[in-house]
């Protein structure tokens, strides 16, 4: 099946910003990681996007990062892309990150900006191509100023678009204008990163999305692509419009994805665990209205 009359990508179209299981004790859970991922995939996401944001990634050791890519591959196989989060503020970390996760079994890495250090443009251009030659596999970059302080200015990604390995972008730009000019003057597979955004990037010509909200809803998420791709818009509008109420809980009500999405999960008796300090649980009654959305959207 494909998308929008497109090929379909390279890393496939439903893909989960997993979170990262831990033990009670705060250990790194991979029979957990193996479980939920299984779930994942049997339930509709063609890839998993492991150690990004909603996996706590700045809160996980580099071993960490490579047991999890090693313990999801061995649970999904060859069923689901796996792609690894590498993104750090410091270059030559981030290719020591690349060449690890090709190592561990990585189908592809998430490269985010680097952060606080706040880089112009050519200086950014400059890190992503290093990371980019360092190894062979295939590059989705995460464009999420919100949280990095720069930008990946249009015109940057679409120099960057040349580079044979650079072939995805993650968007939290919230700049749809922006985004649809380099769809259209690249090839590079454009996934929503934003929810609210996974059906109206879809529609002109994005490439799927990276969910925090498919960890707890891969099914219904995957649903409104495939209405989509079956031809009927109206219904995936109306599927997406049906998923709004748990996709502004969970992603902005003022506490990060990652701690709604474990929340939500432990709740179901689903392997996530307590998140890594300095992020603090979601409260009871946080709990209960995501868990009021969530089985009214399920």
């Amino acid at each position: 099946m494909t998308y929008s009359g497109s090929p379909a990508p390279l890393f496939g179209r439903a893909l989960c910003a997993m979170i990262t299981p831990f033990t009670e004790g705060g250990a790194l859970d991979l029979a957990g990681a193996q479980r939920l991922a299984e779930k994942l995939v049997a339930e509709g996401c063609d890839g998993l996007v492991l150690s990004g944001t909603t996996g706590e990634s700045p809160t996980t050791s580099d071993a960490e990062k490579a047991d999890l890519v090693r313990a999801v591959r061995e649970a999904v196989g060859s069923r689901a892309s796996i792609l690894s989060g590498i993104g750090t503020f410091d270059t030559r970390h981030t290719v020591e990150l690349a060449l690890e996760a090709e190592k561990a079994g990585a189908d592809g890495v998430l490269l985010v900006s680097p952060y606080y250090s706040k880089p112009p443009q050519d200086a950014l251009e400059a890190h992503f191509r290093q990371v980019a030659d360092s190894s062979g596999l295939p590059i989705a970059l995460y464009d999420i100023p919100g949280r990095t302080g720069t930008r990946i200015e249009p015109d940057t990604l679409l120099r960057l678009a040349e580079h044979p390995r650079i072939v995805a972008v993650k968007d939290c730009s919230y700049d749809f204008l922006a985004a649809q000019k380099v769809i259209a003057r690249t090839e590079l597979a454009y996934y929503a990163g934003c929810d609210e955004h996974n059906l109206a990037l879809y529609a002109v010509g994005g490439a799927g999305y990276i969910s925090t909200v498919a960890n707890v809803a891969p099914a219904q998420l995957r649903a409104v692509l495939d209405a989509f791709d079956a031809g009927d818009t109206a219904g995936a509008a109306r599927l997406q419009q049906q998923a709004t109420p748990l996709i502004e809980l969970m992603m902005s009500a003022g506490l990060p994805g990652t701690v709604t999405a474990k929340a939500l999960l432990n709740e179901l008796g689903l392997p996530a665990g307590p998140v890594r300090a300095p992020l603090l649980p979601a409260g009871r009654e946080a709990v209960d209205g995501l868990l009021a959305a969530y089985r009214e959207f399920g």
